[in-house]
């Protein structure tokens, strides 16, 4: 086998050894283990059992519809009841568990991914989108099939082994997606586009797993179960390693992990410079199960919540019940440290669906974040009414996304208190004095953020939209990615603006975008006059320990010369500089 080496953007450090596990776009959450030859007939069962749950409820919905329905809703129902009937779909994948031994899922998988490689080479455009008829069948069956966890605890354990020497490669992950991704323990994984602060990029850093975007072939050039060392810290990828390769990166790999444990040390020592400044280390989380992380990093709190993961991977909303069990869950569990909940911030490449189809010309530029909410007062209603129940168990408060106009928030703080009403007619407790905060994340809002800064309760800078819309690149496109600099001079402006005005109206300002975890940028930000930084669990230790050996007077008077320069080929420079002599 011909070792080669790729290089891509590396968006979460580390050292990974294991075998390729190719993905499609679909069902990112199979994956492939063996089973017992005795289990056999137990998995065909699970199979079949899950076929005719699908084919109950699609016969379900049809027989629901109402008269006035649509006659092309019948006829999609009554298409996917015949994929489902035809034995391509319900026969072969029972013989491919049969002489693989594998579980269902990935037989099904395996079937699918046939299928559509024969749909795409149909040359009648029409049929050829038939694929997507396929891939959504299957989706529904494999949801059934994940959700009847038969395993024994010795079979989880060995999914679990296998799961840890998977190194993922995909074209591209959605982060509807990727958010999957935290129900297993894979070792890497890496993907053809991406940018290093799209969504997809940003869960891969709260998963703590090396991760590398923007590798353009990796899924055409890499075979399946091929030996890889993903170097997330380079963005360099291996394939087919020589013996000398793979034993210095398994060196690599172990002093990697000795430096990370010996990080551990320092997890109970507070945040503070050299000549005594306290900076909050607070922890970004996207689902309530990350809360457990978020302590055992040290962080002081969840300066970002982000509940658009709740809504994602679904078919209907979250209701209101639902939402404040998730919210009260993580306000409870962090015992009186403050809980930042951001409001639903869907749109652009997080979209509620990961099968869904963008028809906006610029999604990132159209009805998302709080745009969303206000054209859809129900669920800012419903939202606003479970957050504010959560707040009555911890220190819940509230953020509100991609604000741009004084207009957009008054609208909110309306519908909030309208919230807030309802719960008071039914003598439903809350937190009355519950914090409104604000997302200074578009350059209109940075400019006017004193106006701001006065109707707010406090403020946080979200670095990664901020550099998107302020340079005029999409995060997402890898094209694009090496024009995408936080250290650009307008970038660092406009943070300044925020928080010179958060100061003059004495408003607490934070960092929760990815600028707050990097700790080529900690000196920097603290030099700004930066006193909280929110940021994915992994990368809190890292940055304390910057900061334990900062001096905050000489770092603002270094900050100063920075941001007296206009031209970035003279600020990237003065940054290594700065770090350097106090590293």
């Amino acid at each position: 086998m011909t070792s080669f080496s790729m290089h891509g953007v590396g968006v979460s450090s580390g050292i990974a050894i294991g075998h390729a596990h190719l993905i499609s776009h679909a069902l990112l959450e199979v994956v492939h283990f063996k089973v017992p030859a005795a289990a056999i007939p137990v998995e065909i069962a699970r199979f079949e059992s899950a076929i005719a749950i699908v084919k109950k409820n699609l016969e379900q919905i049809r027989e629901q519809l109402p008269a006035s329905a649509p006659a092309e809703l019948s006829a999609f129902i009554n298409t996917h009841l015949a994929m489902l009937s035809d034995k391509a779909l319900s026969e072969a994948p029972k013989a491919i568990i049969q002489n693989e031994r594998c579980n269902a899922e990935w037989a099904l998988k395996q079937q699918m991914d046939d299928i559509v490689a024969q749909f795409e080479a149909i040359e009648d455009p029409y049929l050829r989108e038939r694929k997507h008829d396929v891939v959504q069948v299957v989706e529904r069956v494999i949801k059934v099939l994940l959700g009847r966890d038969q395993l024994d605890a010795s079979e989880k354990k060995q999914q679990a082994r296998q799961e840890r020497a998977m190194i993922l490669v995909a074209h591209d992950v959605s982060p509807a997606d990727a958010i999957q991704f935290k129900h297993h323990q894979f070792a890497a994984f890496i993907t053809d586009v991406g940018g290093i602060t799209s969504h997809t990029a940003i869960l891969a850093r709260s998963l703590n797993i090396p991760s590398i975007v923007a590798l353009q072939r990796a899924r055409d050039l890499i075979n399946d179960g091929e030996l890889m060392i993903v170097d997330g810290t380079q963005g360099v990828v291996i394939v087919n390693p020589d013996p000398e390769v793979l034993s210095e990166y398994q060196l690599k790999q172990n002093q990697w992990q000795l430096a990370q444990q010996k990080l551990q040390r320092i997890k109970t020592t507070k945040a503070v410079t050299v000549d005594g400044i306290a900076i909050d280390l607070l922890a970004n989380i996207e689902v309530p199960e990350d809360v457990v992380s978020a302590k055992a990093s040290g962080a002081v709190g969840v300066g970002l919540y982000r509940t658009e993961f709740l809504f994602m991977n679904r078919s209907e909303m979250p209701g209101e019940q639902e939402q404040f069990e998730a919210y009260k869950h993580v306000a409870e569990a962090m015992k009186g440290y403050p809980v930042t909940i951001r409001t639903l911030d869907i749109g652009a490449d997080k979209q509620l669906h990961s099968d869904e189809i963008v028809t906006a010309t610029n999604p990132a530029l159209g009805l998302r974040a709080v745009r969303y909410c206000l054209s859809e007062p129900h669920i800012f209603h419903t939202q606003f009414r479970a957050l504010l129940r959560a707040s009555h168990y911890g220190k819940v408060k509230i953020l509100i996304p991609m604000l741009s106009t004084l207009a957009e928030l008054r609208q909110t703080k309306l519908l909030l208190q309208r919230a807030k009403d309802s719960l008071s007619q039914q003598n439903i407790p809350f937190d009355e004095q519950i914090s409104l905060g604000g997302m200074i994340e578009i350059p209109a809002a940075a400019i006017n953020a004193e106006a701001f800064a006065q109707e707010l309760d406090f403020m946080s800078i979200g670095t990664n939209d901020l550099i998107q819309y302020t340079l005029a690149i999409d995060r997402a496109d890898d094209t694009v990615a090496h024009l995408y600099n936080p250290l650009h001079p307008a970038v660092l402006k406009l943070i300044q603006l925020t928080i010179q005005a958060a100061e003059k109206y004495g408003k607490p300002v934070s960092v929760c975008g990815e600028m707050a975890g990097d700790i080529k940028l900690t000196r920097l930000l603290v030099g700004l006059g930066m006193r909280q930084l929110s940021m994915h669990p992994s990368q809190i230790l890292s940055v304390k320990s910057q900061i334990l050996q900062c001096e905050e007077a000489i770092l603002s008077r270094q900050a100063k010369k920075i941001l007296s320069q206009s031209d970035l080929e003279k600020i990237e420079p003065l940054v290594r500089k700065f770090n350097g002599e106090f590293a």
